[in-house]
């Protein structure tokens, strides 16, 4: 395992430094002059937009792009997880490392409380309701991220948390070219585990614990310590010292000479492994003057580092465009996914979750059976026999091993996701099309979760087995009418369409248990019924949309767009919403009295302004009386539990942007930077009613928020001649998250606190004060009135009458990228850093660790072995003892600093001089090696710092550390 290193957020300045000063000094290389000095194209590139393209230097919206060498050579299993730390503006959570599973994208900020606040994905020009992980990163041509009202209003109320455009591959011009792509990798963990105290040290500790406990007024010092001495292997259930020791520690607390333990079972070793990647890409694609295809195949075999957990994937796509006459074009997109995930629970507090298990265990606890001289127990076959642990505490996972129950059990979720897509493009006259579309997103879901009636908890129960199937179908269709034309410097374009969207979800699932022979999975081989249920949702959607575009001299562009949406979930005039954009820019650098500057290669402002709606809401169809069923001795009961509320609405953003666009140094400077301001407001609250009515609440727009900040992001060319060249890229982005208005002005969840004035995810929870040196006992912050009526600030000892206040915020205050790319010869090297500085995170998996000895049988931190005693009074680490004080609960001792950076990504590749391959009919043959979150440099050791929006941790899969060898081939 590669270390890690740690790094305060202060040096981040440095680095950035650098490569502006890299940048002046190389400006003054004597490299070899060319037209094309630095991304050329990118300065006038055509990018993709809502419902279209545009220019990207005369575009009045709000957009950046990646492209598709900065997806496909990633090895991600899915393109969210891709997004981090390349564009400004997207905060992208990883909550779970467990292969398969996506990332949390949230563009400029946090948009609701109640409803979603997940972005919009268009795939292809149409929006996609399909599973993002069903779209192979191989298949990605390039991504767009819409962010502000301009660029994404026209999608309306699906557009509200702003837009990720994905554009697959199309096939072009020419001889057929295949691609061939297979790679190999390895992953462990990115951020080595909390170190643990080790054998010795925990008996020690644990008599600590023990005496502490035992002493009284009655009970002197000494006596407790011989009390200790003589308990502490029946308290912890085992003594890995021998029979020789049965008393392995002494009574001054220090182990006995010679004592030494006879086994060290890390069951991290035997609950997590060292895991393997294998991929395989293959690709055809072609075309002529009239018609093009893309053809792909895809697999996936991706074990993760849990034990029986691990991600595999089957992917094909199939895409043709033709032209069959000259005013008609005609396409169609077809693509197939079949996923297979194994996933242990990893991401709860559950006794069954396999990560925390790996933690909670100490090693003294063994996985096999030991006999008292420290050998395996064997059976009758010679076989070493599974340790469940009988004899160890219920805190030690009492009954459990995971490691030889998970073999027999089945967690798996399998998932088919097809998804079609059709168009008709008609040329009435050169300058007006209608374009008609369709697309099909079905996700059909199975989950299969059977505990194995024969090792483990299910022995008792005969075993169990839930099966869940859900189905997802939605379709949409568009009709868009599109006029462009220009007239002298003049340049309209004109857009009109109608767009139609229907949603249907069902689910079934059921349980069932007590099996009465073993290896049978089905629910048709238990006896007893357990649970059976089901649910449906449907939506619809019907839209209206137009915008337009005004240009004058290719230097002023004017642009105006709106979209009404009418959705099932509200009720009446509420029902429809009304969205628009305004947007203008300026390209200064087409003017005079710039280009006389001779410094500019291209300078434009731009501005913009929009609403929005949001209806993906919690509480669905409130205009309909919602009902509980109950079963009451056989007969049925229904209960009243929301009232209908005919008058909530769509929540609604409303999004300014400004930026400024530059390209400097004979285009080997390219920069951006914008201000943006999102109000989202009318948002859903659940108000609470009188008991006496029966219902506790009902939902209300009530509520409002804010998020601003600022997105710079700079590309550089400091080296480029005819054998090397070099690029840096640096993106930053700020985001102040405030709570306008709010019910009652406070709302107070878990460890959270919104208030006016605040952000969304501010901590309030109890204050640390550390530990009283004189007793030992833990401190917490305890604001009073005394007798008289005076405000007294003063500290407890006791954690229920610590007060609790405000601790900060979870949401960052800057996050970035820096990438660089190096390309000599026939060499070619690139790396990624992402990094975010401030907000919390409070590690709620740590103090599981932390416990000051109430908790017999837990492994602990090597932190305890700081904790107080009369020698060392002066420490943050309470005193052991056997009562519990409650020291390692919710407060601000656990709480830590959310700033970290990670190498993501770094690619090193070499590809064969032409004369090696050509002989064999190859075009290109490229060879390299890449590893994925290679470092992490962050102080709190442990942690892995991509936690939740929220800042919470909760015993989640940890981020991997991938290092994979691969072979690109094309012919």
């Amino acid at each position: 395992m590669i270390g890690e290193s740690l790094i305060k957020s202060k040096i981040w300045i440095p680095p950035v430094a650098v490569f502006f000063l890299g940048i002046v000094s190389v400006n003054a290389q004597e490299a070899k002059p060319k037209k094309d000095t630095i991304r050329e194209k990118e300065i006038d590139e055509v990018v993709v937009v809502a419902y279209g393209k545009a220019k990207r230097n005369s575009y009045t919206g709000s957009v950046a792009t990646i492209s598709s060498d900065k997806i496909n050579n990633r090895p991600v299993n899915n393109i969210t997880k891709a997004l981090e730390g390349q564009v400004p503006g997207i905060q992208a959570a990883s909550a779970s490392g467990q292969p398969g599973s996506t990332a949390s994208i949230r563009i400029r900020g946090i948009g609701s409380v109640s409803a979603s606040s997940d972005p919009l994905f268009v795939v292809d020009g149409i929006p996609f309701d399909g599973n993002i992980n069903s779209i192979s990163p191989n298949d990605i041509e390039s991504i767009s991220v819409l962010k502000d009202a301009t660029a994404s209003a026209l999608y309306g109320s699906r557009g509200a948390n702003g837009i990720i455009i994905i554009t697959t591959k199309s096939g072009k011009k020419g001889e057929a070219k295949i691609n061939f792509n297979i790679s190999q990798g390895f992953s462990g963990r990115a951020v080595k585990d909390y170190e643990q105290v080790s054998t010795d040290q925990y008996f020690q500790l644990h008599w600590e614990a023990l005496r502490n406990g035992y002493k009284s007024d009655k009970i002197s010092s000494q006596q407790a310590a011989q009390m200790a001495s003589d308990n502490l292997v029946s308290s912890l259930g085992i003594n890995p010292y021998g029979p020789g020791y049965p008393n392995p520690v002494g009574t001054d607390g220090k182990l006995l000479p010679g004592a030494k333990a006879l086994w060290n079972d890390d069951w991290r070793d035997v609950l997590q492994r060292m895991a393997s990647r294998n991929q395989v890409d293959f690709d055809v694609s072609g075309g002529s003057d009239k018609s093009n295809y893309f053809f792909s195949l895809g697999y996936l075999d991706d074990k993760g580092i849990a034990i029986q957990s691990g991600f595999k994937k089957y992917s094909t796509r199939l895409k043709l465009n033709s032209e069959v006459k000259k005013w008609l074009n005609v396409g169609v997109n077809l693509s197939y996914t079949n996923s297979i995930q194994q996933a242990p629970t990893s991401s709860d507090s559950k006794s069954g979750n396999v990560i925390q298990a790996a933690r909670t265990i100490p090693s003294f606890y063994p996985y096999y059976e030991r006999n008292p001289d420290g050998s395996y127990r064997l059976n009758a076959d010679g076989e070493r026999v599974f340790d469940f642990g009988k004899y160890r505490p219920s805190n030690a996972l009492q009954n459990q091993n995971l490691a030889a129950t998970l073999p027999l059990d089945k967690n798996e979720n399998r998932e088919d996701n097809f998804s079609g897509k059709g168009f008709l493009d008609f040329t009435f006259l050169p300058e007006l099309k209608f374009k008609s579309s369709f697309s099909v997103d079905l996700v059909n879901y199975n989950g299969h979760y059977y505990t194995n009636p024969i090792l483990g908890l299910g022995k008792e129960t005969g075993g169990s087995v839930s099966r869940s199937n859900s189905r997802t179908l939605s379709y949409t269709t568009s009709n868009i009418l599109t006029y462009d034309k220009k007239f002298g410097q003049h340049h309209f374009n004109i857009l009109a369409g109608q767009e139609f969207y229907k949603y249907d979800y069902q689910t079934i699932s059921g349980s069932r248990s007590q099996f009465s022979l073993p290896y049978y999975y089905e629910p048709s081989a238990a006896a007893l019924l357990g649970s059976f249920t089901g649910k449906s949702d449907k939506l619809t959607l019907l839209s209206f949309l137009g915008k337009a575009e005004y240009d004058f001299k290719n230097t002023y562009f004017l642009s105006a767009s709106a979209r009404t949406d009418a959705s099932s979930r509200f009720y009446g005039d509420n029902r429809w919403g009304k969205f628009w954009s305004v947007g203008a820019s300026w390209k200064a650098s087409n003017e005079d009295f710039i280009k006389d500057l001779n410094f500019f290669n291209q300078l434009t402002l731009r501005a913009s302004y929009g609403g929005q709606g949001n209806d993906k809401l919690g509480t669905l169809y409130a205009y309909q009386e919602l009902y509980k069923f109950y079963n009451n001795l056989g007969e049925p009961g229904t209960v009243l539990t929301k009232t209908a509320t005919n008058d909530v609405k769509w929540e609604t953003n409303l999004n300014f942007n400004a930026g400024l666009e530059f390209t400097i140094l004979n285009n080997r400077v390219k920069g951006n930077v914008e201000y943006f301001q999102r109000k989202s407001q009318d948002l859903l609250f659940n108000m609470p009613t009188a008991p006496s009515l029966g219902i506790s609440d009902f939902p209300a727009n009530i509520g409002t928020i804010q998020n601003t900040g600022f997105e710079f992001s700079l590309f550089t060319t400091p080296i480029k001649n005819d054998d090397f060249e070099w690029n840096i890229d640096v993106n930053l982005s700020t985001l102040k998250n405030k709570i306008l208005k709010l019910p009652k002005g406070t709302v107070i969840s878990g460890t959270k606190r919104m208030q006016e004035g605040g952000s969304i995810y501010d901590f309030f929870i109890q204050e640390w004060k550390g530990v009283d040196p004189s007793t030992g006992k833990p401190l917490w912050r305890y604001i009073y009135q005394d007798e008289n009526g005076n405000t007294i600030d003063g500290t407890t000892s006791e954690y229920g009458k610590a007060t609790k206040t405000p601790q900060g915020s979870a949401l960052p205050k800057l996050t970035g990228g820096v990438t660089t790319s190096i390309a000599y010869k026939n060499f070619d090297f690139s790396a990624l850093l992402s990094f975010s500085l401030g907000g919390k995170i409070l590690d709620t998996d740590y103090t599981s660790l932390m416990y000051n000895g109430s908790s017999g049988g837990r492994a602990w931190s090597t932190e305890m072995l700081n904790r107080w005693t009369p020698e060392n009074p002066y420490t943050d680490v309470p005193s052991l003892s056997t009562t519990t004080n409650n020291w390692n609960s919710s407060s601000s001792r656990f709480l830590y600093s959310g700033s970290y950076a990670r190498l993501k990504n770094v690619n090193l590749g070499y590809t064969l001089p032409s004369d090696y391959f050509e002989k064999l009919g190859l075009k290109k043959f490229r060879i390299y090696i890449q590893a994925e979150n290679l470092l992490t440099f962050y102080k709190h050791k442990g942690l892995d710092p991509e936690q939740s929006l929220d800042g919470t941790t909760y015993f989640r899969y940890p981020a991997m550390r991938t290092v994979t060898f691969g072979l690109q081939a094309t012919l």
